[in-house]
């Protein structure tokens, strides 16, 4: 007889463990109902600018347009890109002057050596004329990173975005 009711009080014990999940389920979806925004290509880096989808769309671009490409290397998850980042997207001036560049922001490397002239890093930017040469005169202030610029730096790549836009005028 205690054999039996064991049995029923192991199988009610069962039973509540089972509602009490699907009960618990029920409720953290009702309370995470966010949605979930897609990702642009932009990233956050500038959402009213058009961004490139692929380098060799980017590179196609600026060639067939006589635009400049302004190619933006970076992670998601690293403290260092989101910093510039944000710092870009609020900088007025840059958003302005970057209508006039094919844009590309990447997550991951291509197999094209020279966009690394120096090593991959991040964050690097990096310009190519519609030539389709990789600018390495247009560099940052670190003499070990060429191609990296911090938040305290977003004047300096401005300046290297007009200068970019002058080599254009003047060499091509």
């Amino acid at each position: 007889m205690e054999k039996n009711y064991m049995s029923v009080f192991l199988l009610l014990v069962a039973i509540s463990c089972v509602l009490a999940k699907d009960v618990g389920k029920k409720d953290t979806k009702e309370t995470n109902t966010k949605p979930k925004l897609p990702q642009t290509l932009s990233r956050g880096w500038g959402d009213q600018l058009i961004w490139t989808q692929t380098y060799e769309e980017a590179l196609f671009r600026s060639k067939h347009s006589n635009k400049p490409l302004m190619i933006i290397h970076h992670l998601d998850d690293c403290p260092h890109s989101q910093a510039l980042k944000k710092v870009f997207a609020e900088h007025k001036e840059i958003q302005k002057l970057a209508e006039k560049f094919i844009l590309l922001n990447l997550v991951y490397e291509t197999t094209d050596k020279n966009l690394a002239p120096d090593g991959q890093y991040v964050p690097r930017i990096l310009f190519i004329d519609p030539s389709l040469t990789v600018r390495a005169d247009i560099t940052g202030r670190y003499s070990n990173r060429l191609y990296a610029y911090e938040p305290s730096d977003i004047s300096l790549l401005y300046s290297n975005m007009q200068k970019a836009l002058k080599l254009l005028k003047t060499e091509l």
